[in-house]
């Protein structure tokens, strides 16, 4: 599974079908290194520990654009002032689909 997702866009979560699958969410994590899947298998997650909080609302204004450019929107979760957990999965089927994957890979590349 070479697919360069960074170049994918996401398409709309309306009718795209069921949830991947564990087997097919691990299958596909190592082409988002520093992504989990949650231990209940219905989303992706990675987790920052940035310098301070301006270095996290930094990043969280980069994942904004991300998302608004893809129409894909994740779970931010600012603790700490400088601890960030993203959490990625398409509420329309209520689990992980390529779009999460895209947006992932897309994050890990501005980070």
């Amino acid at each position: 599974m070479s697919i360069d997702l960074t170049k994918k866009k996401c398409v709309p979560c309306e009718g795209i079908g069921q949830a991947y699958n564990p087997a097919e969410i691990k299958e596909r994590l190592p082409q988002v290194p520093g992504w989990n899947m949650s231990s209940d298998a219905k989303s992706i997650e990675r987790a920052f520990a940035l310098k301070n909080f301006v270095a996290c609302v930094n990043l969280i204004n980069k994942i904004k654009d991300i998302a608004e450019d893809e129409m894909h929107h994740p779970d931010l979760h600012l603790t700490g002032y400088k601890n960030l957990k993203v959490v990625l999965y398409t509420h329309a089927i209520g689990g992980v689909s390529e779009n999460d994957f895209i947006v992932a890979a897309k994050i890990n590349e501005v980070i």
